[in-house]
């Protein structure tokens, strides 16, 4: 995938509102500076904090020379190949994402497959949507926020046993019909079974995003 998208050019800017967007999403703090990039203290079992960065700096190398224990996330713009010689053996590189974002205009609402019906709740600059099967089992579910300027879509899943049925394009453009300011600009964080379903829906990719971790240890 990342061979077919190629880096674009992005202001640090539109991350930076990206992140913040994302942690309202996800009730978390703000982020804030920290090493030339931005620190969320998600304060999870399985994340304590998260640092990202527009592209591999001093501030990425200084923190993974320092960091040496697990549950600490370093993300950052950039395929992984540009990160040699800037980490520790001790990281390990996780699969692939992608920045992207959406210039045109939005998408229609498209309906869901017949049998299922869509759930849309909004709670102040957050929305949460559902898809339910006929037995009311939740088959797909994600989130949108906007905030400062960007709008995004966060967690967009669908259950295993519902795939196949058009419910992520549905999830997708359900939400993105809640966008309030067509001055937003819309962006999202895509893995790669992402990515193409969003570049099908007019998205495209600004950039490789990489993250890196230390594995915790085997028990």
């Amino acid at each position: 995938m990342a061979g077919r998208h190629p880096a674009i050019s992005f202001e640090p800017d539109l991350l930076w509102r990206w992140v913040a967007a994302r942690s309202i999403a996800r009730g978390l703090p703000l982020p804030v500076p920290d090493h030339g990039g931005m620190r969320v203290d998600t304060c999870w079992a399985e994340e304590i904090r998260r640092y990202v960065f527009a592209r591999p700096c001093p501030g990425l190398r200084q923190l993974a020379a320092v960091i040496d224990t697990p549950h600490v996330y370093l993300k950052v713009c950039g395929a992984a190949a540009d990160l040699h010689g800037l980490l520790p053996p001790r990281w390990q590189v996780q699969p692939s994402g992608y920045l992207m974002a959406h210039d045109g205009p939005p998408v229609p609402s498209l309906p869901p497959a017949p049998g299922y019906r869509i759930e849309l709740l909004q709670d102040d600059a957050v929305t949460a949507a559902r898809i339910r099967s006929a037995d009311g089992t939740i088959a797909a579910s994600g989130y949108a926020a906007e905030h400062d300027g960007v709008f995004i879509l966060d967690r967009i899943l669908t259950h295993p046993a519902h795939r196949r049925h058009g419910l992520g394009r549905a999830l997708v453009t359900a939400l993105g019909s809640t966008q309030r300011s067509s001055a937003s600009r819309r962006v999202l964080v895509a893995t790669e079974d992402g990515c193409a379903l969003y570049s099908t829906l007019g998205w495209r990719v600004l950039s490789p995003y990489t993250t890196i971790v230390i594995p915790v240890p085997a028990q």
